[in-house]
């Protein structure tokens, strides 16, 4: 039994999300989003890339320049895939699986976002923010050209161990 909504899948009592993360980068900056604004998000007062959730019927490159543009106002143009991350058990007995892209290409204006505040971080200051302690892990990886796959496992919000395969 297959079950759709617009932010998760569920076959045989097995649930998980499908989200996307986007790093924009430009001279030598990241753009990152504090979110501090949402009454009840999961990643209160971390700092995360944008991004979101996949709605049905959506590629994921369809729905990172969607969530882009939505948390930014910020149009990215050619988006690319840099790798998959699992998160499973991450929270309330639900797998997340994140498509992991970078952009250095957009045009528009940066406004304002509901979700947090959005700033841009210079590169080699990005892992002393208050992030997922995965996230300081991964991030790395994105100065590379490999592709990867990676697993972070968390309890109770606590990061317990990851594994990588580069491509």
């Amino acid at each position: 039994m297959t079950k759709k909504s617009r932010t998760q899948v569920t076959i045989l009592n097995y649930t998980m999300i499908l989200s996307t993360l986007c790093y924009l980068q430009h001279r030598n900056k990241t753009l990152m989003l504090h979110r501090i604004k949402k009454h009840r998000d999961i990643h209160d007062g971390k700092w995360n890339g944008l991004g979101g959730k996949l709605i049905p019927g959506e590629t994921p490159e369809e729905c990172v320049i969607r969530e882009v543009y939505e948390e930014s106002g910020l149009t990215i143009k050619h988006p690319v895939l840099r790798g998959l991350l699992t998160f499973p058990d991450f929270s309330n007995d639900v797998d997340w699986y994140v498509y992991v892209f970078t952009a250095s290409e957009f045009n528009g204006e940066l406004q304002e976002s509901e979700e947090g505040v959005l700033e841009w971080i210079d590169q080699d200051k990005l892992t002393g923010l208050h992030l997922w302690e995965g996230d300081s892990i991964f991030l790395k990886w994105l100065e590379g050209d490999r592709f990867f796959s990676g697993k972070f496992v968390y309890k109770n919000g606590k990061f317990i161990s990851h594994s990588v395969v580069f491509y």
